[in-house]
């Protein structure tokens, strides 16, 4: 493969030992962002697990590549762990790779590089595309801290219960959508954290339809509705975190509730909070219940 371009022998120049499982990142969608190792490592293993077959082999078709295939899904992680760390052991090289972007980042693949690792056996990981960095690059949000929620649960109160632990972070906020969740995933986020944080929307990064918005949070569901399109492709939701300030209203929220539930139920406290602090009467309720909580334990 060193005819198709010069850059490959210098690929050929690192140390690739044999009876090693090599984490091989895959474009997110374009696929002229596959690197020339991770070209160079998919050409020269022995076999290449994989989330989907059908997936890979499309891929690898288009890099000129083939291959025998492991199905490695999340039904099967660790009963496919066993079989590549025998083959790892009889001397064979192993590729992972994941349907796009990097494995064992919200996709499958953490299982088999914890037991490959844990039987002894060596693992390489070759950078590539990440939706993560692709949108925070192009996101404009000032902070050198980012926290990676990835996908939240798809039942609302599951949901709720993690972004209400989300409310203070400081980071920006990084989470993983599908389309057809998206507008749910919006909507409660505009419910539990105020409507003047900046929100980036990035859909189908890297593909045809690529779309990057910025926006306050309060304004993204309208820009969702005006076009249908938008509910369609994989989404990657960057948030701006809480003002360092944040800890002292929490504080304040706190001082005020307290105060409140000595003589009122915890609905008539945050409505009275709501007026007094001006925070949002819902993440009041919450914080409310927390309290009550507290102090029945106590």
């Amino acid at each position: 493969m060193t005819e198709l371009h010069p850059l490959l022998s210098h690929a050929a120049q690192q140390s690739y030992p044999a009876s090693c499982l090599y984490v091989v990142a895959t474009p997110i969608g374009n696929v002229a962002d596959i690197s020339f190792r991770a070209l160079y490592v998919l050409s020269k293993v022995d076999a290449i697990a994989c989330e989907d077959t059908r997936n890979t082999a499309q891929l690898l078709k288009q890099l000129g590549v083939f291959k025998p295939l492991i199905a490695a899904h999340q039904h099967n992680e660790n009963e496919v762990a066993q079989k590549i760390i025998q083959r790892l052991q009889q001397g064979e090289s192993i590729a992972l790779v994941s349907d796009a972007g990097t494995p064992a980042v919200s996709d499958p693949g953490a299982r088999i590089v914890d037991a490959v690792r844990a039987a002894g056996m060596k693992v390489v990981p070759l950078p590539g595309a990440s939706a993560v960095i692709t949108a925070l690059s192009a996101s404009g949000l000032l902070n050198d801290q980012f926290y990676f929620v990835g996908f939240l649960p798809s039942k609302a109160g599951q949901r709720d219960s993690v972004l209400n632990t989300l409310k203070h972070t400081t980071a920006t906020l990084v989470f993983y959508e599908a389309p057809h969740r998206i507008i749910d995933t919006i909507t409660a986020l505009a419910a539990l954290f105020p409507s003047t944080r900046k929100i980036v929307l990035a859909r189908e990064l890297t593909k045809l339809f690529e779309e990057i918005h910025r926006c306050e949070l309060g304004a993204a569901s309208a820009w969702l509705a005006a076009d249908t399109h938008r509910e369609k492709g994989e989404y990657v939701v960057l948030l701006e975190g809480a003002s360092p300030d944040s800890d002292a209203e929490l504080l304040e929220a706190k001082r005020v509730l307290t105060i409140l539930l000595e003589s009122c139920s915890v609905k008539q406290a945050a409505n009275l909070a709501a007026q007094l602090t001006g925070q949002k009467k819902n993440t009041l309720y919450q914080l409310a219940l927390e309290l009550r909580g507290d102090s029945e334990l106590s």
